[in-house]
């Protein structure tokens, strides 16, 4: 019986490792990666007896674009900062003139708008400047450098705001002085 027992024992373990080796000798598979569907499958309706309520399209009422409204350029005179109307200089004196404006358009200046000279003596500063950044609706500080004339006399030189269009706008600000 224990040879009975030995022989049905290593049938066994013949067996398993005939199975064992078979399996390693078979062709192994490539596990197929997931690829989730690039469409979604047509959906079937199925035929009932319960009636089908239809939708009917009622239009509704759609946002059209807002207009864009140009904003409008404007320069209010406020004060003289430096050196008064009529101020006495002496001849050839380096003028440091501010003006204190506002911005009374809707158009924030930036660095195409331009201070112009429109009139009377230039006293030595170039005949276009920049116009001072400012937001609509802020105060803004106009600054030229001007020399006085050689020759005694009372003089005036005009200024006028330049939008980027080329249009002029707004009050003229002004420096006028007397030489002596």
């Amino acid at each position: 019986m224990m040879t009975n027992m030995r022989l049905t024992l290593s049938r066994i373990l013949l067996l398993l490792t005939s199975l064992i080796f078979a399996q390693a000798c078979a062709p192994q598979t490539t596990p197929t990666p997931f690829r989730p569907p690039t469409q979604i499958p047509p959906t079937q309706i199925l035929p009932t007896t319960t009636p089908v309520p239809t939708n009917t399209f009622v239009p509704t009422a759609t946002a059209t674009p807002t207009e864009i409204v140009p904003c409008t350029n404007n320069l209010t005179f406020l004060d003289d900062l430096t050196i008064d109307d009529n101020t006495i200089v002496a001849p050839g004196a380096v003028m440091d003139k501010q003006w204190l404006v506002s911005n009374s358009g809707t158009c924030n200046w930036d660095s195409s708008y331009r201070l112009k000279w429109t009139g009377g003596e230039m006293f030595g500063a170039a005949g276009e400047q920049a116009l001072f950044p400012a937001r609509a609706g802020t105060q803004a500080t106009l600054r030229i450098l001007f020399t006085a004339p050689a020759v005694e006399g009372t003089y005036q030189s005009a200024w006028q705001a330049y939008g980027p269009d080329g249009n002029a706008f707004g009050e003229p600000v002004f420096i006028t002085i007397i030489v002596e």
